[in-house]
């Protein structure tokens, strides 16, 4: 955040407004993927936890708990660095699409949708000419 919006929003966190809350914790979480291993990452995790459960807000603590549940799958992230972001991004991509179309004829319609929206074509014309006038 800028300087000025850091002020804003502590200004808002001042006002112990629940949106305020939740976004304080939403924020503070966004700082366990900067983590350099597991054990600190669960270390942070631990001091996030009950910053989470410390709010009183239902949706929050439910939203802490289940990550807490799952956290040995989300600590698996620190040991590669690597996430399936891109793969999610293509199944999104790929749903949207289905859903625009509203059903597809045959799945060879459907495939070459896919292609055409995720493929990474090139669909510029070549400018180049076909032929030289000096072979002619």
């Amino acid at each position: 955040m800028e300087e000025s919006e850091r002020r804003e929003f502590e200004r808002l966190n001042f006002l112990s407004l629940d949106v305020a809350k939740a976004w304080r914790v939403k924020e503070l979480f966004a700082e366990f993927w900067t983590r350099r291993d597991k054990r600190s990452a669960r270390s942070f995790f631990g001091h996030w936890f009950k910053e989470a459960m410390a709010t009183g807000l239902s949706t929050v603590k439910k939203v802490a708990a289940m990550l807490k549940r799952r956290l040995g799958n989300i600590l698996s992230y620190f040991d590669s660095f690597l996430t399936n972001a891109a793969a999610e991004g293509f199944n999104s991509k790929i749903e949207s699409i289905k859903s625009n179309a509203r059903g597809f004829r045959n799945f060879e319609n459907y495939r070459t949708s896919i292609l055409f929206f995720c493929g990474d074509l090139d669909l510029l014309p070549d400018t180049k000419p076909s032929y030289s006038p000096a072979n002619s």
